[in-house]
């Protein structure tokens, strides 16, 4: 009896000491199980990414000055075109006939002009003639050989000649007139029938079609788009804690969402002086070469910036946010505490620059089973596992 009262309480000694253990190692006594990391100094790869949409950077809509009917389109969308090309005409009405008719008066002022210049010109003769016979009688009246009354005549006949001179010289001048504004009457209906042509304005590429012969639009309602295939680019949108180093001329990868697998080569063109103060985010153009892809695709675009030479960093992971304040949690002996740090720039590989608040030696902790409190007994492993 004796014997068997021994071996119960060594059993329940060992179940005690096994739930102890349990208790201590695996339970809520246990250490906290945590990974670390040593911050890294060295050479730092940065870039920024953004999601943006693919637009022509020169793109022309092409549309009537005045409401008409559309009379024939002449391309289709995908078709190329080359500058001054015929696209589409509207319907003229009677422009053709006021052009004809417009043509038909500077015709006949043209002629006009050609008749005054022949009666300024017999005017001038006469004028001319009468001057020399007037001379001649007025030396004949000295000489007393002719009476005052047939000098007066010939002096009469001299006036008249010189007003006719003006006359003629009057009716020359109006007749230019008239011409000159019979020209301007005819450009004017020459280029209103000229508005009823839609040209191309560029070598490029019909990108939409959005009317048929019989319709009719009023003015300024667009009837093709055309674009040059050769200034794609994309629209990009970035935060703007990060387009603070995005400059023109930066390579970048831009990722369509028709072409996931086929990554393309592109470059900052422009980045724009006016941000969105809404979303806080900054427009930046990134050119892109000819790609088989519709305009107004979604693209993602990711921008390489110059890597930050001798630059101390952590996991981005480890920077936690405690009573309003940035920092990491560090181990010390075992233990926790909570550092404030000041940090940089953060990449898209996961890491932090770290200005300041770090030593060299300095090990963060990046991931823990639970959140962390300043004393913590803690137990560094490789890995979490996650239950």
């Amino acid at each position: 009896m004796t014997g068997q009262k021994i071996r119960l309480l060594a059993i329940g000694a060992g179940v005690i000491g096994v739930f102890a253990w349990v208790v201590m190692t695996q339970g809520p006594l246990a250490p906290v199980k945590v990974t670390v990391e040593k911050v890294q100094v060295g050479n730092l790869s940065n870039s920024v990414f953004g999601v943006g949409i693919l637009k022509a950077r020169r793109s022309y809509n092409l549309a009537p000055t005045m409401t008409s009917r559309v009379r024939s389109v002449l391309v289709d969308q995908g078709d190329s075109v080359v500058a001054g090309q015929v696209l589409a005409e509207m319907d003229p009405v009677d422009l053709d006939e006021k052009l004809t008719g417009s043509q038909r008066v500077v015709e006949k002022t043209a002629n006009a002009i050609l008749a005054a210049e022949a009666q300024m010109s017999e005017a001038e003769s006469r004028l001319k003639t009468i001057s020399a016979t007037l001379a001649r009688y007025e030396d004949l009246r000295t000489r007393g050989f002719v009476s005052q009354e047939m000098l007066d005549a010939k002096l009469h006949e001299k006036n008249a000649a010189a007003s006719a001179l003006t006359a003629a010289a009057a009716n020359l001048s109006s007749a230019r007139e008239e011409h000159a504004r019979a020209q301007a009457d005819m450009r004017g209906i020459g280029k209103a029938r000229a508005q009823t042509q839609l040209l191309s304005p560029i070598d490029g590429v019909v990108v939409a079609r959005n009317v048929e012969p019989g319709s009719t639009l009023v003015g300024g309602q667009v009837a093709l788009q055309v674009i040059d295939p050769r200034s794609l680019w994309v629209e990009t949108r970035i935060a703007q804690q990060q387009a603070g180093q995005v400059r023109v001329g930066q390579a970048a990868e831009i990722v369509l969402r028709s072409q996931p697998q086929m990554p393309l080569p592109g470059k900052v063109a422009r980045v724009d002086m006016v941000s969105d103060a809404v979303t806080e985010e900054r427009i930046v153009n990134v050119s892109i070469g000819k790609a088989d892809t519709s305009i107004g695709e979604f693209a993602e675009v990711t921008i390489k910036l110059p890597e930050l030479n001798n630059s101390r960093s952590i996991p981005t992971a480890a920077v936690k946010r405690v009573d309003r304040q940035t920092g990491v949690w560090v181990l010390r002996d075992g233990k926790v505490e909570f550092k404030a740090v000041r940090t940089g720039l953060s990449t898209m590989e996961g890491h932090t620059q770290i200005l300041d608040g770090l030593g060299d030696d300095d090990m963060v902790i990046v991931y823990s089973q639970q959140p962390l409190r300043a004393g913590l007994k803690v137990k560094v492993v490789s890995a979490l596992v996650r239950g």
